[in-house]
C-alpha cells in the first residue's frame, strides 16, 4: 500500500523559512503527480501546489513566489521550500497524489509565530 510520510515541520518566525520532505512509497513515484496541501484549524484541507512527474510545478496564489516545490524522482522524495512565511501559513501540511487520494499521512506542524 501507499505511505507517505511528511516531516520538517516545525515553528518559526514570521519571515523565516522551512523545508518539508514528503517520502513515497507503494507507488511508482516517477510516474505521479504530487502535491502539497495544508489544513488551517477550523478550515478545509487545500492544495497549495503540485508538480507534474517531468517536474512542471504549480501554486495556488497564497503561495506563489514564497514557495517552491521540488522532487526527486531517484529517491521518491518531494520536497517544499517555504520562504517568507507568514502567521496564516500555520497549518499542518500533507502531501499526497492529485487523486485518487492515498491514505493520508500524518501530516507535519509548520507553525509561524512571534
Amino acid at each position: 500500500q501507499v505511505q507517505l510520510v511528511e516531516s520538517g515541520g516545525g515553528l518559526v518566525q514570521p519571515g523565516g523559512s522551512l523545508r518539508l520532505s514528503c517520502t513515497v512509497s507503494g507507488i511508482i513515484f516517477s510516474n505521479t503527480i504530487m502535491g502539497w496541501y495544508r489544513q488551517a484549524p477550523g478550515n478545509q484541507r487545500e492544495l497549495i501546489a503540485s508538480i507534474t512527474n517531468g517536474g512542471r510545478p504549480n501554486y495556488a496564489d497564497s503561495v506563489k513566489g514564497r514557495f517552491i516545490i521540488s522532487r526527486d524522482n531517484a529517491k521518491s522524495t518531494m520536497y517544499l521550500q517555504m520562504n517568507s512565511l507568514k502567521p496564516e501559513d500555520t497549518a499542518v501540511y500533507y502531501c499526497n497524489t492529485l487523486g485518487p487520494f492515498a491514505s493520508w499521512g500524518q501530516g507535519t506542524q509548520v507553525t509561524i509565530s512571534s
